[in-house]
């Protein structure tokens, strides 16, 4: 577990001394940042959790705001709000509350803060240890509900397009990619026949998401060799059900592999 914290806040206060303080006696290093999204790329690889300390100027930094809901979204930061009701409901405008892992509404016990984000960092550092999935599919609907419901056994990561995808594999290498087969501009066959042929990635397990289940539709997906196939339509518990039994294949299949060598 990183015992890093990024803090976004604009400007200096007694009590934004006081929260620096009270988490650096905690035992996390704090490096805090301007609400400026160039600053925060800088350093979000550093840790997982953001503390960000509303004040005034939430309501002019709008492209903060979404470039950090587009970073828990996909990169399944943890963000902590401190400010007042007014504040914080102003953030909810641009970061839907369930992408908010906590909220304090000032004033409150700085021992609950500390207190919170070990838990949070503690819990994350438990999902971490989950096998990482990579969901490719231009339907945000379908996106959400499909990471709301394997984000219960399973590390999800969303991306829109294959383009997307691409770019994520470039830097990151998730357990298994479920990948929509009809897409534009970049299609699945066209995303996995890139995967394929780049060494550094092609071994990486995909399952394509298709709506359409009859016998031509399925061969003419089996045709491109992936690891499997998935109906959209399939219900929640078969879809877990499915995605289990495939890291279980997979598990036996390689204590198969370490007993032959």
């Amino acid at each position: 577990m990183k015992k890093k914290i990024l803090l976004i806040r604009k400007g200096k206060s007694f009590m934004l001394n006081t929260i620096e303080k009270n988490l650096t006696d905690a035992g996390y290093e704090v490096v805090a940042v301007d609400p400026d999204m160039e600053a925060i790329e800088h350093h979000k690889g550093e840790t997982e959790l953001f503390v960000m300390y509303l004040g005034d100027y939430v309501d002019e930094a709008v492209g903060a705001l979404v470039y950090l809901k587009d970073i828990c979204t996909e990169e399944d930061k943890l963000l902590v709000l401190v400010g007042t009701a007014t504040e914080i409901e102003t953030v909810h405008k641009s970061i839907p509350a369930a992408l908010v892992a906590a909220a304090f509404e000032r004033p409150f016990d700085m021992k609950k803060l500390a207190a919170q984000v070990e838990w949070l960092l503690s819990a994350n550092d438990d999902l971490a240890r989950r096998k990482n999935i990579l969901l490719v599919d231009d339907d945000g609907t379908f996106l959400k509900m499909v990471k709301d419901w394997l984000s219960t056994k399973y590390r999800v990561t969303i991306v829109t397009s294959g383009a997307q995808a691409l770019m994520y594999i470039a830097d990151n290498r998730p357990d298994l990619i479920l990948l929509d087969y009809e897409m534009p501009v970049t299609s699945g066959p066209q995303v996995l026949e890139m995967i394929r042929s780049e060494t550094k990635v092609d071994s990486i397990p995909v399952i394509f998401l298709t709506g359409k289940g009859d016998r031509e539709s399925v061969l003419k997906v089996l045709a491109l060799k992936p690891d499997g196939y998935l109906l959209k339509s399939m219900e929640r518990p078969k879809l877990i059900a499915a995605i289990d039994d495939f890291f279980e294949k997979q598990k036996y299949q390689k204590l198969h592999d370490n007993n032959i060598q």
